[in-house]
Formats: C-alpha cells, sequence, structure tokens
C-alpha cells in the first residue's frame, strides 16, 4: 500500500511525512549556506569547535590519491573511525578496533583487516560511493569514541547516541539509539540498530524499536536516566545557535571520561525518531512554529512544559501507518522512451540526501537513451575536473543538442574534489502505484550496487521507511 501524504494526514495528522518536512520546515529554515555546514562533516566539525563545544579529534585528512599513496598507515593509532566527509546515514563508515601485533585492526565483527582493504574503502570514499548524490568526496580518520559504562550492557561494540531534532531554538524531539549485531556496531536505525525513545522534559527513556517493530520485553531500554540530559539539550540548541540551521536533528555521544561530544549534524533528519517514541513530529513542531525564543534556556523551558509528559499511549494509527512507508530499496517499474510495451522492473536506491534521480548508462541505453549514451560516455562526465574545464564542455554539449534532442538540461555539480558535468534525460518509471515523470541524470553507475537511485525531487507524496 502506498505511503501518500494524504492517506497518511487522513488518518494520523500527528505524523510529519518527508514531504511536509521539506516543505514546512526544512526548505524555508535551512538557508544553503547553514545546509552546507551540515552537509561537511569536516566543516562542521571546525565550525563547532570555534564555538567551543566538543568534538571528536581528527587525526587524518585524505583529500585525494595522490594523499593516499603517500600516506604512511604507520602514523594511524590503535584504533580509529574512517568516515565520507559527505556520508549520509551512516553509510561508508569503519569502525576498527586494537591493532593487533601482524599490524592488521579488528572491525566490529573481531575480523582482521589489514591497510589494503582500509586503502580500498578510501578509494571508494573518494570516488563518492556513499556521499550525497554520488559525487567525489573525501575521507578523514576520527577518533574512536569510547561508550559510557552504563551503556557496556546495552549497545554491540559501538557507542550509542542521542538524536535530537531541534526547531526554533526548542528541542521537539529525542531518542537513543544503539548499536547492534547486525548494524555492524553502528548506531543507525535503517542498518539495524535499536531506537530508544526518550521522553523530553526527563530524560528518561520509554519505548525501544528495531526495523520499524515496536520491541515488547523493553525492560532493558526503559527507564534509564541520561546523565547529563540538561548539558545534552543545552548542546543541541547551541549547536543550532552556531550553524544557523533551524531545523537540525544533531547527534550527541556521551562518551567515557570525556562527557557530552557533538558527533554529527543533520539538516534533513530522518523520520524514524517518530516510531522509536511512537509519537509524531507535526504537531510538536507545530506548536513552537512562530514562537519568539529568546535563547537556550527558554527553548529547553518550553520543550520541557509542551512535551514534557511521558506520552506512553502507542496511537494505533500511527503504528499502522509505519507499515506504509517507502523502504530505502524498492523496486521501480521503468518504460521504454519509445515502446510502451518494453518495461523494465529494476531495485533502486531511495535517496532523500540526493535532489535528482540518475540512472546507469547501460540502464539508459536499454530505455532507448543509447544515441545520448554513446555521444556523453567519452567524456568521462564522472571525473571531477576544473570548474573553467566544467563550463567549456557544458557550453560543447549546448552546442551539440540539436543532434542529440533527447537531452533535456546540461548542468555543472560542484563539489571538494571539483566539478562534473552532468546531463539529464526525461524517463518515465512506476513506484508502488504512482506513474512519475521526470528527468534524471546520467552518470556511470556500473561500481555501485544500484543502477538508479530516486532522488528527493520525485519523492513528492510518499513517505520514506528508515530500514534497508
Amino acid at each position: 500500500m502506498i505511503g501518500s501524504l494524504f492517506s497518511v494526514f487522513k488518518n494520523s495528522k500527528n505524523i510529519l511525512g518527508l514531504n511536509a518536512r521539506n516543505i514546512e520546515f526544512i526548505r524555508p529554515h535551512n538557508l544553503k549556506g547553514a545546509k552546507r555546514i551540515a552537509d561537511n562533516k569536516l566543516l562542521a566539525k571546525r565550525v563547532l569547535r570555534k564555538a567551543g563545544l566538543l568534538v571528536p579529534k581528527t587525526y587524518k585528512v585524505i583529500t585525494s590519491m595522490q594523499v593516499l599513496k603517500s600516506f604512511d598507515p604507520a602514523d594511524l593509532p590503535r584504533s580509529f573511525v574512517l568516515k565520507p566527509n559527505r556520508g549520509f546515514g551512516g553509510e561508508g563508515i569503519m569502525l576498527t578496533y586494537n591493532r593487533r601485533k601482524n599490524g592488521a585492526w579488528l572491525d566490529s565483527s573481531l575480523k582482521e583487516i589489514y591497510w589494503s582493504d582500509i586503502k580500498a574503502h578510501i578509494q571508494d570514499i573518494l570516488d563518492g560511493r556513499f556521499s550525497l548524490a554520488n559525487a567525489p568526496d573525501i575521507a578523514f580518520f576520527e577518533e574512536r569514541l569510547v561508550r559510557d559504562a552504563m551503556f557496556k550492557h546495552l549497545a554491540y561494540r559501538g557507542v550509542p547516541d542521542i538524536r535530537v531534532i531541534v526547531y526554533n531554538q526548542v528541542p521537539i524531539m529525542a531518542m537513543m539509539r544503539l548499536p547492534t549485531r547486525s548494524s555492524h556496531g553502528k548506531a543507525n536505525l535503517h542498518l539495524g540498530g535499536i531506537g530508544v525513545g526518550i521522553d523530553i522534559a526527563s530524560g528518561v527513556t520509554t519505548h525501544a524499536v528495531c526495523r520499524d517493530q515496536i520491541l515488547t520485553n523493553v525492560r532493558q531500554f526503559s527507564n534509564i536516566k541520561i546523565p547529563e540530559w540538561s548539558n545534552v539539550l543545552s548542546l543541541a540548541v547551541h549547536a543550532q545557535q552556531i550553524t544557523g540551521l533551524g531545523y537540525l536533528g544533531i547527534d550527541i555521544v556521551l562518551a567515557k571520561n570525556k562527557g557530552a561530544i557533538v558527533l554529527e549534524l543533520n539538516a534533513r533528519p530522518g523520520l524514524g525518531i517518530q516510531i522509536a517514541n511512537l509519537i509524531g513530529l507535526k504537531e510538536r513542531l507545530k506548536r513552537v512554529q512562530g514562537l519568539k525564543v529568546k535563547g537556550a534556556a527558554q527553548g529547553i523551558r518550553l520543550s520541557q512544559e509542551l512535551f514534557g509528559q511521558v506520552e506512553g499511549a502507542v496511537d494505533q494509527e500511527f503504528q499502522k501507518d509505519i507499515l506504509s512507508l517507502l523502504k530505502v530499496i524498492e523496486t521501480v517499474v521503468l518504460y521504454h522512451k519509445d515502446n510502451p510495451d518494453i518495461k523494465l522492473m529494476v531495485k533502486t536506491k531511495i535517496d532523500s540526501g540526493a535532489r535528482s534521480s540518475s540512472i546507469d548508462y547501460e540502464l539508459a541505453r536499454r530505455l532507448g537513451c543509447g544515441d545520448v549514451v554513446d555521444y556523453v560516455a567519452p567524456f568521462q562526465l564522472n571525473t571531477p575536473i576544473t570548474k573553467p574545464e566544467a563550463i567549456a564542455l557544458k557550453k560543447r554539449i549546448k552546442r551539440d543538442l540539436k543532434l542529440h534532442p533527447q537531452i533535456s538540461k546540461v548542468k555543472i555539480i560542484r563539489s571538494a574534489s571539483g566539478s562534473t558535468v552532468r546531463v539529464t534525460v526525461p524517463i518515465k518509471f512506476k513506484l508502488k502505484d504512482k506513474t512519475i515523470e521526470t528527468n534524471v541524470n546520467l552518470i556511470s553507475r556500473e561500481h555501485l550496487t544500484y543502477d538508479m537511485i530516486i532522488g528527493r525531487r520525485d519523492l513528492e507524496g510518499f513517505l520514506i521507511k528508515p530500514r534497508r
């Protein structure tokens, strides 16, 4: 059954959907410069550190293959975290533990990984495999934080984090995310982590969910008083003030011997927090929308007064709506450009972090766009080039548009590694029972898992299910 926003809101107006989140709360309040900070982990760390907030140490940044080739792995510590700078949803993060005498590190499954494995993973990061919009990225090594002793029996190897949604300087909702064996020690719900709701006023845990299923035996997860709760909320609001993000998801870790540390910022935080709390976000957001909040102290006080009771009754309509959301991986039906009887069924990644949808060259060829593929493939559009080169290439392709009328648009995508040119073609596909006509980027995805991603521009009318 399709998770259309209309039908969801008709039954349970309390739930915030993806499209409503973007239109009502993110787009008006998260300006381009502020989103740039959140989408760039290294930049966010610099901004927060300069303002006096604690963030994990950065050991080394790998900006290119040349830097990687000259890097000496002996400089790495006994344990670390390897991250893509523009990663999304926890993908591309590599956790390592104690280094052994043979030079290998142990991962979260106690499997030995060597420098050759790490180097190959860095190459994937540089190629943009885990980045927003699959653009070229940079990799960095970061301090591996050690969990507070009170969470040892709750989390599998990794460090639990606390996600807080802040809007208009008011903490709206919070949850604790616990790493599990199936999530490979990462605190991400869509990877199989456990989400535990937190009463925003008291900092006491309530419900627990895993892969969208409510856990019935929650004794070990419920009624836990989160240490430094006031400090956690204060950090969350201050991070919003510093970055200028009007709608912010912030991940905070309570680390051993360090206290509360800001792990990451999210300009488009997922909606799984609603499931962990069994309460919708929309009503809470509406209650503080437009209020003149004078600072962090007032924002926290408002949060505690407005939402400061344990909302334990589970909304039956809300539970039903959980089942109607889109999964991260969906099968779509693609239609041939000239022959509507030719249909292709393709597994596709739903990627709300990407603005536009993209398809692989060979998939485009099967849909009748072979002429465009043959024309653009020699340009190696995946390879970053300088800005003047990109401008010249864009002009050249535009001059040839009369010869290749299937091309609908030519654009330049800029990133830390350089500029890339993208061409788009019109396609039609069916997602669930909705037919979508749109323009998609043509890009070589032969080294990636899925031949197509669907960006948020083509997700109007859907909710996203926070699981793989």
